[in-house]
């Protein structure tokens, strides 16, 4: 079992005030973490690939595609209103260098 210390040490880096009787609780439920993490240890997972997700979740990406929402002349006016365009587009900052 965790001792008393080592759960006061932890609030302390936690920043958390806890009272003799809180201390108490999270050395029980603590201890109780340990103990299964513990447990768990024990599981054969040889077999087993390494997951990121218990579904097999993909990226629903569309494709990227141009589309006159709007009428040229309100396009001209939203172009104007950009710090700085290009080729009928507005320019901004790269997100890759």
């Amino acid at each position: 079992m965790i001792s008393r210390e080592e759960v006061k040490h932890i609030a302390d880096l936690a920043r958390l005030g806890l009272e003799e009787k809180e201390l108490e609780e999270y050395q029980k439920k603590i201890s109780s973490i340990l103990d299964y993490i513990e447990k768990l240890k024990e599981v054969d997972v040889s077999g087993v690939d390494p997951s990121s997700h218990v579904l097999d979740v993909k990226n629903a990406m569309r494709e990227d595609i141009e589309r006159e929402n709007c009428s040229e002349e309100t396009r001209k006016k939203l172009l104007s209103l950009a710090p700085e365009t290009k080729e009928g587009y507005i320019k901004v900052k790269p997100i890759f260098n």
